[in-house]
């Protein structure tokens, strides 16, 4: 293997969009780590970090994280607040993710994770006024200035802070912008975080008002599918069937096209239409109703 072949190899693994086989992700990493030994560049740690990290192969995710906060690269730092602040290896440290986030300068995830510790009192002391003006601050900074217009994490928090003020139709307005957002992203990158994300999303928007079942969307099925319902779609020019049904423990569990899922988020991640998520394209998923 050259240089120039593992960097073709490691850009065909990124232009996938996480749909690669067992065999590419070997041949990835393979080239990534001849990339590192050859070239020490820490941006190919970071790279395989990532990679790691959406397996939720988090020990190895650390490992190159670190490798790469180590020699200076920045966009790893964000990556160990995280490992650190969810336990990601076993452990949770707050101090750590403190250090970590406060590392990273001005950069929008970690500022607002930096204020979630303010607003949890998480090795700072609690202080809701110190989050709310960080969340204020990074929304004015943000918000319709960068090509990411809106940041949904963003948008949800301060769609609960408008809430708490009593000013519902500021915060449903930033849940639908935040939604949108998160659409786009999810379409673009099928992180599993991001459907866990959509799914509170949805669960907060609809708390603040109904839901239109006369203008549904793909990830509206959040909702929709709480309870036992059949629905109907049409993708493409074909027609496309799903329900849910409460299983004997109370859960939810939902057959798409006649294949079962143990809930609506494995739906949502895993869901295909001649061979491609549906997920990625949500705006083919048109005409939903009620059968």
């Amino acid at each position: 293997m050259t240089i120039p072949e593992a960097k073709i190899i490691c850009n065909q693994f990124f232009d996938k969009n996480g749909c690669y086989t067992e065999e590419d992700f070997f041949l990835y990493t393979e080239a990534t780590q001849y990339l590192i030994r050859e070239t020490q560049n820490p941006r190919h740690m970071y790279n395989l970090a990532i990679a790691y990290e959406w397996r939720k192969e988090y020990e190895l995710a650390y490992k190159y994280f670190q490798m790469a906060a180590d020699q200076g690269y920045a966009d790893a730092y964000l990556g160990l607040g995280y490992i650190w602040y969810y336990g990601r290896t076993g452990k949770t440290d707050y101090e750590k993710a403190f250090y970590w986030f406060s590392k990273c300068g001005n950069d929008l995830n970690a500022q607002y994770k930096i204020a979630d510790m303010y607003h949890n009192g998480y090795y700072v002391e609690k202080d809701e006024e110190k989050y709310q003006e960080i969340i204020e601050r990074l929304y004015h900074d943000y918000y319709h200035t960068t090509d990411d217009w809106n940041d949904a994490s963003l948008g949800i928090r301060l769609a609960k802070i408008r809430t708490k003020q009593g000013k519902t139709k500021e915060a449903i307005q930033l849940l639908l912008e935040a939604k949108e957002s998160l659409m786009w992203c999810i379409s673009k990158n099928a992180f599993f975080g991001s459907y866990s994300l959509m799914q509170g999303l949805i669960d907060k928007l609809y708390r603040l008002q109904p839901l239109d079942t006369n203008e549904l969307d793909l990830f509206d099925l959040y909702e929709l599918l709480k309870k036992p319902v059949k629905v109907q779609f049409t993708y493409g020019n074909s027609k496309h069937h799903i329900e849910s049904s409460e299983e004997e423990d109370g859960t939810i569990a939902v057959c798409f096209d006649g294949k079962w899922y143990h809930n609506i988020n494995e739906m949502m991640m895993n869901a295909r239409i001649n061979g491609e998520l549906i997920s990625q394209d949500p705006w083919s998923v048109e005409d939903i109703e009620v059968i």
